[in-house]
């Protein structure tokens, strides 16, 4: 498949609001591709790079590159050439990189140019997701949807199941069934601004702590263990602790959903940062096992003893969690009986903060598990972090957003009367945001020699996030986690903005 496809394909879909249309634009492109070009096609069109961060950016993007007239680059050839570009290293990689992408980008129209420019900066944001892909897969091999996103669920690849599809047809989709050993994309959870929310749309339910820790998928059989996480990773060697404790339950073969997580000497939550770092570590891990152990917390069962509990309700699915876990390592919980009983759901909650986790889950009692997919039976609630902090800089947009001013710089005020970046963030902006902020942060600026904008420190906007983790990248030894823009706040002044020092009290668990 040419590139060319692919990208006009990509702005089409960029184009429409319209699902119909998107699922009809992907399964024109699906009859298309090879099974050998799935691997490929279906990342890039969620904007995803399948080798990850290959170390390209902005600088080395921003130097003009004379298109080619017509397109000749197939998907594969740019797969290629992107793999060999992750692959430079040493002495003269930087001068290698240039020559590589300038080679990629002068053999490319003007529209593959732009598509590529955003792909690698992490820009394309056409709306593709793989709900849309699903469907249009379907569409394309005539296979009924809800089979294919069940094989989805139990592959855990869209990818795989593409490229069957595309070779074989819809027989293909026998081959996938859920098998301890081979890891499922976990159900999500879709959010709730209260647990009044929750509970009033669920009715009867169960309210859970909601951990801050990793999410794990724990498959036994016999004494193999293995662990993965959200997104599939082998994790087994990692954690031996998780190991042993799989070993010790009562079953020989199972598959359990979960999370990770280290206490401190009091029993309370480290911060997901120490968590994750532990999690993350592969050099010496008895050590950092000794140093910040873990603990599984289960909260479901997917498969127990030779059987397939997806389609069960959550109630039964728990009745095997609880028949093969020990309550101590089970995810606390209260069942609720509706809105008639939402006190018991109110002090859960406080309970839960008090304890030091993030918010609370509550699940419908009925539902099956929606593997890879936000079911609309599982809603979380956490209290909501919002800031005023001073945008100090922003960084020129790619991709949809080029010639906007997009990635915001985001300070707040010290005890010196200056401001102390804590993160950067372009999430939550709308286009009609993006215009207006581009026009007045340019009316601000002091610097614009660069892909970076720095302005005066007067414009304070109201920024939503979910954490603060510490981090040597900025002054004040700490980063908000998942920032996001509400609104600008013209009615305050910047020297009314937050603190360094009433964020850092607002979070006593972390400090630089």
């Amino acid at each position: 498949m040419l590139l060319s496809r692919l990208a006009r394909v990509s702005q089409e879909v960029a184009a429409t609001s319209a699902r119909s249309r998107k699922i009809a634009l992907l399964a024109g492109l699906f009859r298309e591709a090879e099974a050998d070009d799935v691997p490929v096609v279906i990342p890039y069109l969620a904007g995803r790079l399948p080798q990850g961060r290959i170390g390209v950016g902005w600088k080395v993007l921003s130097r003009p590159i004379v298109p080619a007239a017509e397109p000749s680059l197939t998907v594969r050839e740019v797969d290629a050439l992107l793999t060999a570009l992750g692959e430079v290293s040493g002495p003269g990689s930087r001068a290698e990189r240039a020559r590589l992408v300038g080679e990629l980008l002068g053999a490319s129209t003007e529209d593959e140019q732009r598509f590529l420019s955003g792909l690698l900066t992490g820009e394309v944001r056409q709306g593709a997701l793989d709900a849309v892909a699903v469907e249009g897969l379907a569409r394309a091999t005539g296979a009924p949807p809800a089979d294919v996103r069940r094989a989805v669920m139990l592959a855990g690849s869209l990818q795989s199941v593409a490229a069957a599809l595309l070779a074989d047809g819809p027989g293909a989709l026998e081959r996938f069934r859920l098998t301890v050993g081979r890891p499922v994309l976990p159900m999500l959870a879709h959010s709730a601004s209260s647990v009044a929310e929750a509970v009033e749309k669920l009715g009867a339910c169960a309210v859970e702590e909601k951990l801050d820790g990793i999410r794990v998928q724990v498959h036994r059989d016999g004494d193999t263990v293995r662990v993965h996480t959200r997104t599939l990773d082998d994790i087994t060697d990692r954690l031996p602790e998780v190991t042993a404790a799989a070993r010790g339950l009562r079953g020989e073969r199972f598959i359990l959903d979960g999370e990770v997580i280290s206490f401190d000497g009091d029993g309370r939550p480290r911060s997901f940062q120490e968590t994750a770092g532990r999690v993350g570590s592969r050099v010496d891990v008895a050590a950092a096992a000794r140093e910040v152990p873990v603990s599984p917390v289960f909260f479901d069962a997917l498969f127990v003893d030779g059987r397939d509990l997806l389609d069960l309700p959550f109630t039964e699915r728990h009745a095997e969690l609880a028949r093969l876990v020990p309550e101590p390592m089970r995810v606390r919980r209260a069942l609720v009986s509706g809105p008639g009983d939402l006190g018991a759901a109110e002090e859960f909650l406080a309970g839960t903060l008090a304890r030091g986790h993030e918010g609370v889950v509550a699940k419908g009692l009925d539902a099956p598990y929606s593997a890879g997919r936000r079911g609309a039976s599982w809603l979380k609630v956490k209290p909501v972090h919002t800031l005023d902090l001073v945008v100090l800089a922003a960084e020129w947009g790619h991709g949809r957003r080029t010639g906007k001013l997009s990635n915001l710089h985001l300070g707040a005020r010290t005890s010196d009367g200056g401001f102390a970046m804590l993160g950067k963030t372009f999430k939550g902006l709308t286009d009609v945001m993006l215009a207006w902020q581009t026009e007045r942060l340019r009316e601000l600026a002091v610097d614009e020699s660069g892909y970076v904008v720095t302005v005066r420190p007067e414009l304070v906007v109201e920024i939503a996030y979910d954490g603060l983790q510490r981090s040597t990248r900025y002054p004040a030894g700490v980063t908000l986690r998942f920032a996001r823009v509400i609104r600008y706040r013209e009615d305050k002044r910047p020297e009314e903005a937050d603190t360094v020092e009433a964020l850092l009290a607002a979070h006593p668990g972390v400090r630089p």
